[in-house]
């Protein structure tokens, strides 16, 4: 059985009240963006909305018009140059220099363990450092002790990270999401489609047997994820899931995954309270 949680990381203490800070997360389709009112984590949320990709030269003039102007942005990534052009482009309303995370060897107490660290998926850097950092101050709220982790994304591609007890990223697979398996068993297979089916555990019809495979592929590369991780560190790592399509694998886990639909966010609101708080705190 998996927790469900849609609210941000454990409240800490409050430094930059009233620095109203901007956090942008431009995915392969979708851009979500969260007004909040300081850098940190804990900080309220003002205001937030999504918009596809193909709509994101509206913002300006729709989503964005009325918003408090934002004293600080920090986004992440994985769209490309000319989609990052286009968000800055619609943030020329505000007086405010558009900053971006690359990855690096270490930050905010996380270490990189990729051979390349700065190639590691921004999107996955600052999960993993938004899912450390969440475990750690709960781990403070209730006076237990750190934990290994591995962290899940759901998205058009599926990646699952492992991280160990002092907060080193081991390393991650990823894989293709639900919709990139169907489209390939589609266009590569005569006869089969798209379908709408459900998972289930022996699955007696087609569309059915496609989802189902699917989100078992999916699900077992994430177990076996864990089971390298609790031999690795000796301990039960703490499951974490986030992306658009977490909700529908989270159900069919065999091991306990958190549901945390502010993962990026809550990354974002980490490295932007180092990057801001000695400019504004």
């Amino acid at each position: 059985m998996e927790q469900k949680s849609r609210d941000s990381a454990p409240h800490e203490t409050r430094n930059n009240v009233g620095m109203t800070f901007l956090a942008i997360d431009v995915g392969n389709t979708r851009l979500k963006w969260a007004l909040y009112d300081a850098p940190e984590p804990g900080a309220a949320v003002l205001h937030q909305g999504v918009e596809f990709l193909e709509n994101i030269d509206r913002l300006a003039d729709v989503d964005w018009v009325s918003l408090q102007p934002p004293k600080a942005m920090l986004g992440c990534i994985v769209a490309g140059e000319a989609v990052k052009r286009r968000v800055q482009e619609q943030m020329e309303i505000w007086d405010v220099a558009p900053q971006w995370v690359v990855s690096s060897a270490a930050q905010a107490g996380v270490t990189n363990g990729y051979d390349h660290p700065t190639r590691l998926g921004a999107d996955r850097w600052v999960a993993i450092i938004g899912a450390r950092h969440r475990m750690l101050a709960r781990m403070r709220a209730t006076g237990g002790m750190a934990r290994p982790m591995v962290v899940v994304m759901v998205g058009t591609a599926v990646t699952v990270e492992a991280i160990d007890t002092e907060g080193r990223f081991l390393g991650g697979f990823i894989l293709p999401g639900h919709g990139i398996m169907l489209r390939a068993l589609e266009s590569g297979t005569a006869g089969l489609h798209v379908p709408t089916g459900e998972v289930r555990e022996f699955p007696t019809n087609t569309s059915d047997a496609l989802t189902s495979g699917g989100t078992y592929a999916i699900a077992g590369a994430v177990e076996r994820m864990v089971a390298h991780v609790r031999e690795h560190c000796g301990a039960e790592p703490m499951g974490v899931m986030t992306g658009g399509a977490g909700w529908k694998m989270a159900p069919s886990m065999a091991v306990n995954f958190e549901l945390v639909d502010s993962l990026i966010f809550d990354g974002l609101l980490v490295i932007g309270q180092e990057r801001f708080s000695a400019r504004f705190g």
